[in-house]
């Protein structure tokens, strides 16, 4: 009885981090990968949801519309490969000419540690490859910079009928909450579109969700509350005339 309840035990663990997205990334050999995924942010909701507070490249004075996340080398069945080699080398050359479409150099940092030494290419071409799938990508006119509020299920519309030969199998809308965060779109290693493998798939559950430059920030996290206390006596009576007070 112990064996077969270990088994079912290790069973049901190994179920648990397959569906984990944090378990999907793992070590490969730089270059053995199927296909990218271009994830475009939409700006006002990564500004207003970031957990680490609004990144001043691109949440400052000018106001972004969607921006390359990133491209991410990508399998077939849903994993992808991650930190494939200790490269931190970005020529500040590079950096020059990515920000207008990627206008956060912490980003790009972390992007290509983590995604570009898996493409199996040196970090100026990885960028330019980058740049390369930005510029094949049309953003929808009417959603091309901060403006009107847009239905989500019409942001996936906007983006095929402005873009030729994209499906709908090969894009997928990402919300937070109620808000648009992303649009990712998948192409090939030559950077035509493709059907996205599994597990890249419309995320917005809310049937009100939108792309909107109205969004809220994140709730703090809510505090316990606290354990009840004895009652405190009462205050003193105040200091008189020309006693000073500590500062608070």
């Amino acid at each position: 009885m112990r064996s077969a309840a270990a088994a079912i035990l290790s069973a049901l663990v190994a179920g648990l981090f397959t569906a984990s997205p944090s378990w999907a990334q793992r070590r490969a050999e730089p270059g053995a990968f199927d296909y990218y995924i271009l994830s475009l942010s939409w700006t006002p909701t990564y500004c207003a949801r970031d957990r680490n507070g609004p990144d001043p490249d691109q949440c400052g004075d000018r106001k972004y519309g969607f921006v390359v996340h990133g491209l991410w080398p990508q399998y077939n069945d849903g994993s992808y490969p991650a930190t494939c080699t200790r490269d931190r080398n970005l020529p500040k050359t590079v950096v020059d000419q990515t920000m207008p479409v990627m206008p956060s150099v912490g980003l790009m940092m972390h992007e290509w540690r983590k995604h570009g030494t898996c493409s199996g290419l040196t970090a100026t071409d990885y960028f330019a490859k980058l740049r390369a799938a930005a510029a094949k990508v049309t953003i929808p006119e009417t959603i091309r910079s901060p403006g009107p509020t847009v239905p989500a299920t019409q942001v996936e519309r906007l983006f095929l009928d402005a873009n030729p030969g994209l499906t709908a199998e090969g894009v997928a809308v990402i919300c937070s909450r109620r808000d648009v965060s992303e649009v990712r779109v998948c192409l090939n290693k030559d950077l035509g579109f493709v059907a996205c493998g599994q597990k890249v798939v419309d995320r917005c559950r809310d049937r009100d969700a939108a792309l909107s430059t109205d969004v809220a920030p994140s709730q703090p996290r809510r505090s316990m509350t606290p354990l009840a206390t004895p009652a405190l006596p009462p205050a003193p009576a105040p200091a008189p005339a020309g006693v000073g007070a500590p500062v608070r």
